[in-house]
């Protein structure tokens, strides 16, 4: 598998990893991530953890040249960590940068099929694992999630008109051209909408999308950080986003 993950020039693939208040789930996560994905690299984006999750960062980055540590002085949301990650891969010259949760329930079987695909297909610009695809599917998850997760994908497809069924899934690889020809500076999504946000940048750039089925597993340690203000975001931008497309304006 070492072989199948690496890639002919340039840096190869960095996963990306946001944390905060995960210091049950770290080492599990990243120990079966290198594992399956040994020539991969890491970047743990931590918003100041009290619990510790970056000190335990540390240590591992300090015993593994393959992973690396951002600090972030407070806690931003999901979409300022992941475009701070982005941007420290993207000067790095990586050439597939990842997106993959930190909390177990992102499988890294997956994240090496995804991979896989990404690597074996550049022309495709975003490969996305999916839960609703066939193949895909989630597993021990509460039924309200599941219809939270279901009714938000089916509303973004809905108002931005685009074709991808898993609108808000967060184990992704990105290719280095397509990500670099966003403004990432101009995305200010902070919760779970920062994936559609990111998903509509890049289509609306020409960009190839494709999916490849996952099991989503609920995380087994450790808390949600899903409440009410990160699905009313999402809703309230997604709709302002629609609303633009419907009125031919760019909203960004």
């Amino acid at each position: 598998m070492n072989d199948a993950l690496r890639k002919e020039s340039g840096r190869g693939a960095l996963v990306v990893m946001p944390t905060y208040q995960e210091v049950q789930n770290i080492r599990p996560t990243l120990g079966g991530l290198l594992k399956a994905c040994p020539a991969v690299r890491v970047l743990v984006v931590d918003d100041d953890s009290p619990d510790g999750t970056g000190g335990v960062a540390d240590a591992m980055a300090a015993r593994d040249d393959r992973i690396s540590v951002l600090h972030r002085h407070e806690r931003q949301g999901l979409g300022p960590a992941y475009v701070e990650g982005f941007q420290w891969a993207l000067a790095r010259g990586y050439d597939l940068i990842c997106e993959m949760d930190m909390d177990g329930s992102h499988r890294p079987r997956d994240m090496a099929r995804v991979l896989r695909y990404a690597q074996g297909h550049p022309e495709v610009d975003l490969v996305i694992g999916s839960r609703r695809v066939p193949g895909g599917s989630t597993r021990n998850w509460p039924w309200y999630r599941d219809l939270i997760s279901r009714m938000g994908s089916w509303y973004a497809r809905m108002a931005l008109g685009m074709p991808v069924r898993d609108m808000t899934a967060g184990l992704r690889a990105y290719g280095a051209p397509a990500l670099a020809g966003i403004d990432l500076t101009q995305v200010h999504s902070s919760g779970y909408v920062f994936q559609v946000d990111m998903l509509r940048r890049i289509i609306a750039g020409g960009g190839r999308v494709h999916e490849v089925p996952i099991v989503f597993v609920d995380r087994v340690r450790g808390h949600s950080k899903m409440d009410t203000g990160i699905v009313l975001e999402a809703m309230v931008q997604v709709t302002r986003w629609g609303m633009g497309r419907i009125l031919g304006r760019s909203s960004r």
